[in-house]
């Protein structure tokens, strides 16, 4: 029997000709991941065991962005001694205020991971970099220390869901759309420790954008990993970008998957997750224009803070207003991308509707900083999880839309179809 792209990736990692489902493995790392909020926990455990050296200064990446710039004395001190950890080791790839981003926006952004990586980061979203055709997965701090020490982790190689995807979505529609109408489809623990494989004829009109969005969030279906195949669109985005020299892997013709989903993205429509959780998919069309009532509207995060996201956003915004009583928040996840806005004129047409244009950073995603919601608020987020109590307070409610569909209801106050 064949294997799966991941399983493919796996093997090589390991040293291995072959593996199947199940077989528990060490495989080698191409690169090792920490943000502000997890790193410390894992420089403690290396601490802790009497480490003196990573095994690369230049495969571990440690990014402070979660509470940066620093919202408060803790949040400080946790990048202190990230900062310091990472002159004392020499790490390569240390991101900080001025030269920093949202990890999972940053990292491919600079060429640090690419096609066919084994990559594991202490941030559950590490998934993202599956879109390059890379495995990558999110572990644990005490996984993370061991990684940065020794180079290696253990996998238990996991089975996979082959995703189907036909035709071409239509405008206002992104991959956003996609992957809240595949969890909306099998539910957040749909593909519990299994791959997400996405294949077919309409990848090629996915833009990198779109299947980094849709990578990110394979985890709120439970997988272990999300993954694309390697094509034109990879290799354009990777060349004169990736730092190192990369392997392209492909499955085999008679690897064994679970299942098989199809999604035909030409019917696809404008999705939202309704509280609380991210399989609580409703489309535009089955709710009113003006049933869902909205305080607040967030553009960014580590899932669409990017430059088509933020072109999207621009787009409907311009020479509109937000409604009365409505914060929008619009957050690029890295400095390049709030570069590109000031010179493509996003970030007037957004401050002059009315707009709040951020520094990169998660702040408001997971309840830090930069729009924490209020009891009884409810916000519009581009970002990756609607939990309770995920961006304040446990009485707040959170719908999780794309960004065509966050701006068209800033304008409005209400949860809105961009494409109407």
């Amino acid at each position: 029997m064949g294997m799966t792209m991941t399983q493919k990736i796996l093997a090589a990692h390991a040293g291995l000709d072959h593996v199947t489902a199940g077989q528990l493995i060490e495989a080698k790392l191409d690169l090792v991941l920490g943000n502000d909020i997890t790193s410390p926990v894992a420089i403690n455990e290396f601490e802790r065991i009497g480490a003196s050296s990573v095994f690369s200064k230049d495969n571990i990446a440690l990014v402070m962005d979660h509470f940066t710039p620093n919202k408060d004395i803790k949040a400080a001190e946790q990048c202190r001694q990230v900062r310091n950890f990472a002159n004392k080791y020499d790490i390569k790839n240390y991101y900080d205020v001025g030269d920093m981003g949202i990890e999972h926006a940053l990292l491919p952004e600079k060429g640090i991971v690419g096609p066919g990586d084994c990559i594991i980061g202490a941030d559950s979203h590490t998934c993202t970099y599956g879109a390059l055709g890379a495995f990558s997965t999110g572990v644990g701090s005490t996984d993370m220390a061991y990684g940065m020490i020794t180079g290696k982790t253990w996998f238990k190689v996991p089975s996979a869901i082959k995703v189907v995807l036909k035709n071409k979505l239509q405008n206002y529609v992104s991959g956003k759309d996609v992957i809240l109408h595949l969890i909306g489809m099998i539910g957040v623990d749909g593909a519990l420790y299994r791959s997400l494989e996405f294949t077919g004829d309409g990848i090629e009109s996915l833009t990198m954008d779109d299947r980094l969005t849709i990578a990110n969030m394979a985890i709120e279906a439970g997988a272990k990993n999300g993954i694309f195949p390697v094509d034109k669109v990879t290799l354009d985005y990777c060349e004169g970008r990736c730092q190192r020299p990369f392997t392209v892997y492909e499955a085999d013709e008679d690897a064994e998957y679970d299942e098989v989903i199809e999604i035909d993205l030409a019917t696809l429509r404008p999705t939202v997750a309704f509280p609380h959780l991210p399989e609580n998919t409703k489309t535009v069309d089955e709710f009113g224009p003006q049933d869902i009532k909205i305080d607040q509207v967030v553009i960014g995060s580590c899932t669409n803070g990017r430059t088509e996201d933020l072109r999207v956003a621009a787009e409907i915004l311009k020479g509109k207003k937000v409604a009365k009583n409505v914060r929008c928040i619009i957050i690029p996840a890295t400095q390049k991308i709030y570069l590109e806005a000031v010179r493509n004129g996003w970030a007037e047409i957004f401050i002059e509707a009315g707009a709040v244009f951020s520094t990169p950073t998660c702040g408001p995603c997971l309840g830090g900083h930069m729009g924490i919601l209020g009891k009884g608020e409810r916000a519009v987020s581009t970002t990756n999880r609607n939990f309770v109590g995920r961006m304040g307070h446990i009485e707040s409610e959170i719908y999780l839309a794309s960004p065509a569909v966050a701006a068209a209801s800033a304008i409005t106050g209400y949860i809105t179809d961009p494409t109407k």
